[in-house]
């Protein structure tokens, strides 16, 4: 069903629910600060209502003692009256002190001093000192029940911000707890998204990596977005187009190198019944420029011969088979394959390094190692020394070949893996080289994902070869 989808809206989508996941985890705990806020505020208000209705009570009730006392010596009914209305304002500020938790233990004892004091306002003058006596000891008591509550308003004030501070810190805690979680949840979303964006990702690498070393035969299909998806099926048909590019480039050789055949070995034989007599006796000059044709279509023939030599190795280095192969045992065995000839010039051959397994084709890097041997026999001297050394480095396997002879000219440095360069050294005595023996070699090496160098040496000449790690088993 993905895979319907592109690259860019895959990437948009996980970029969305990472944000919706961030979000959500904001905005909740924008939501409970918001409640704990409205709690808070709310827990003060109540806080200051209960301060302010005890404070009342107290004023009330001095207010009542000096009504109710005054009332007893004057015998006013005023008084009275104003003792009753602040008697029932301060009633209605116990009940609300009631509502809030206050208990009803400190409540009944209060309201049985006041219906106490009712009774005391009235009687006889004769008595109104016993009960003005009366009613300033029932007012203490009354004083006493207002300091209870009052500490029981704080106490209950106290309750609350402990409880509302004990919400706040589990609030703080689940809120810790679901930031992180949503955090945790994003990373794990975010790195299973990258890793599934980067898979195809990398196949993609791959496959450009392989067209980029000739690895024509494996078909290219990238399973992931659509987009990706098209570009796998792009990349898959360039490589068939590549692949008949080099059919073409081979028919068009071969087909060449047959027309030009043909008529070159007609005027080879041309040549050879000239110098038969066939057509008559030749003079000396005659006979000279037979012998330069000869000699020139004999050349164009051979040159014709290393062209699809050189064309056939090009075209093999793109068709590896790949196998299971001891490197160094490799070099030992074209090592021995040569002993003949550098046996014959008295040459000592050295092999050095560890046994090291790779996954190459046995048979193009052992004609390239045969290549490089055979040129560094063919221009060491007499009784010289060539020396292969095999090593292993951080970046890949590495092969030296070093020999003694007379080296390469600085002027052909630069185009010594160029097809059929010859160079201005020369060994002696020795068969001129077709040019193509290195630049086979090169091919070779690259298919495999390596280079090759010349390297500056003081006498000898000094090849190295790079192999990177990507192809050991």
């Amino acid at each position: 069903m993905l895979q319907r989808f592109s690259f860019r809206q895959l990437l948009v989508v996980a970029f969305l629910l990472t944000a919706a996941l961030l979000g959500a985890a904001s905005l909740r705990a924008l939501f409970a600060l918001e409640d704990l806020t409205v709690q808070s505020r709310d827990n003060a208000a109540r806080a200051l209502d209960l301060s302010g209705a005890a404070q009342s009570l107290r004023e009330r009730s001095v207010s009542m003692e000096r009504s109710a006392r005054q009332s007893v010596v004057l015998d006013d009914r005023v008084l009275r009256q104003r003792f009753r209305d602040e008697a029932r304002d301060a009633g209605n500020l116990l009940t609300r002190l009631a509502n809030e938790e206050i208990p009803a233990a400190k409540a009944r004892p209060w309201r049985e001093h006041l219906e106490t004091m009712q009774d005391l306002l009235t009687g006889p003058l004769a008595t109104a000192l016993e009960r003005d006596r009366q009613l300033a000891q029932e007012f203490r008591e009354l004083d006493g029940i207002n300091t209870a509550i009052a500490m029981q308003v704080q106490q209950t004030i106290q309750q609350r911000n402990v409880s509302l501070q004990d919400r706040l810190e589990t609030s703080r805690h689940r809120l810790a707890q679901q930031v992180i979680g949503a955090i945790v949840l994003a990373v794990v979303m975010a790195l299973a998204f990258g890793m599934w964006f980067t898979r195809p990702l990398k196949r993609l690498e791959n496959a450009i990596v392989g067209l980029g070393e000739n690895r024509l035969d494996r078909v290219i299909a990238i399973a992931g977005p659509a987009d990706l998806a098209l570009v796998g099926e792009r990349l898959n048909w360039l490589r068939l187009r590549l692949v008949e590019l080099d059919a073409d480039k081979s028919r068009f050789l071969r087909h060449i190198s047959h027309e030009l055949k043909t008529p070159l070995a007609s005027l080879r034989e041309g040549v050879s019944l000239l110098e038969d007599g066939v057509a008559g006796p030749l003079s000396q000059d005659q006979h000279e420029i037979a012998q330069i044709l000869k000699h020139n279509t004999g050349v164009l023939q051979s040159q014709i011969e290393d062209l699809l030599r050189f064309n056939t190795a090009a075209f093999e280095a793109r068709q590896l088979h790949r196998q299971t192969v001891d490197l160094l045992q490799l070099i030992e065995d074209q090592v021995d394959a040569q002993r003949l000839q550098w046996r014959a010039r008295e040459l000592t051959v050295t092999v050095a390094g560890e046994p090291l397994t790779m996954e190459i084709d046995p048979e193009k890097i052992g004609t390239a190692l045969a290549n490089l041997l055979s040129n560094a026999i063919r221009y060491s001297p007499l009784k010289g020394r060539i020396e292969l050394t095999l090593s292993q480095q951080p970046g890949g396997v590495q092969l030296d070949i070093q020999d003694q002879g007379v080296g390469v000219a600085p002027a052909d440095r630069e185009r010594i893996f160029e097809p059929f360069y010859r160079g201005e050294r020369q060994p002696e005595g020795g068969v001129r080289g077709s040019g193509i023996g290195l630049s086979i070699v090169q091919e070779y090496i690259s298919a495999h994902g390596g280079r090759i160098a010349l390297l500056p040496d003081a006498t000898g000449t000094h090849f190295r070869i790079e192999f990177p790690h990507v192809f050991k088993s």
